[in-house]
């Protein structure tokens, strides 16, 4: 397949990182630290029934076993990254659910607390919420945060350094030509979409802004893991990383330091 510019149609984004797996786990950076300490708040404890929409390779999901999810039911179309998180984590307090969000068996009014880590995006926002809100019990919460690659209050000199040579890829929905914001920090189509029916109340969303230094094979790691790559010419796909690579080395003499930004939106269901 050749360079193409155009939006990638949800089926391929649920099946755009199974391919390599681990180096997806490798080089996406970490949650921070004060997500999952909100969450604390939010119902995240030892007794609390959580689901988790397209967990990936577990970066999230580890997390909340850790502060304490069980039993956590981890809903992955891709049976590449479902295999991928059955063996990473062995626990069996996680149960891995191979299907869609829209298609999960998910009982009813039982569930404290449902998250989603830069997955929902894949998703038709109203109504993936509705089921959202089906599921939950009442004054059971809802997470969805992500990490944004990018910051549009920030100057990121290596982002315009490869703007061209990124311009026609295909384009995901959490990053639209022509929104002002990524999809994650555009809060007032998000907030609307968690007011839209009435299910939720305490609706609130926190951005955290950082960084993240790395040196040209990090770049290449990375970059390798975005969804526009997956549905290129594997020789395009190569070319166009080894490119991100040499601009990393001989325009930043080896150190790339890209802005990040962390949104968390969270509900409780009325």
């Amino acid at each position: 397949m050749t360079r193409t510019s155009r939006d990638l149609t949800p089926e391929e984004g649920r099946n755009a990182f199974g391919d390599d797996a681990a180096n997806y786990d490798a080089a996406r950076p970490p949650y921070p630290e004060w997500v999952f300490e909100r969450l604390a708040g939010c119902g995240l404890d030892r007794t609390a029934h959580v689901f988790e929409v397209g967990p990936g390779t577990g970066q999230a999901t580890a997390r909340l076993l850790a502060r304490g999810a069980d039993p956590l039911i981890a809903i992955e179309p891709d049976a590449r990254l479902a295999s991928y998180l059955i063996e990473k984590l062995k626990t069996p307090a996680l149960t891995v659910l191979r299907a869609t969000f829209e298609d999960a068996a998910l009982e009813d009014g039982a569930y404290d607390l449902g998250a989603a880590a830069t997955s929902f995006h894949w998703l038709h926002q109203r109504a993936a919420l509705a089921k959202v809100a089906r599921v939950l019990r009442p004054g059971g919460w809802w997470a969805m945060w992500w990490n944004v690659f990018g910051d549009p209050d920030r100057h990121d000199p290596f982002h315009e350094a490869t703007r061209e040579l990124l311009a026609d890829n295909p384009s995901s929905p959490s990053h639209q030509p022509g929104r002002a914001h990524p999809f994650a920090l555009d809060r007032e189509r998000r907030l609307g979409d968690l007011r839209a029916d009435g299910s939720f109340e305490q609706i609130d969303v926190e951005i955290g802004r950082w960084s993240i230094v790395l040196d040209p094979a990090q770049v290449r790691a990375l970059y390798a893991t975005y969804s526009q790559f997956s549905v290129l010419d594997p020789d395009e796909r190569t070319r166009i990383l080894d490119e991100l690579a040499r601009i990393a080395d001989h325009e930043f003499a080896g150190r790339v330091e890209r802005n990040m930004c962390t949104a968390l939106y969270t509900a409780r269901k009325r």
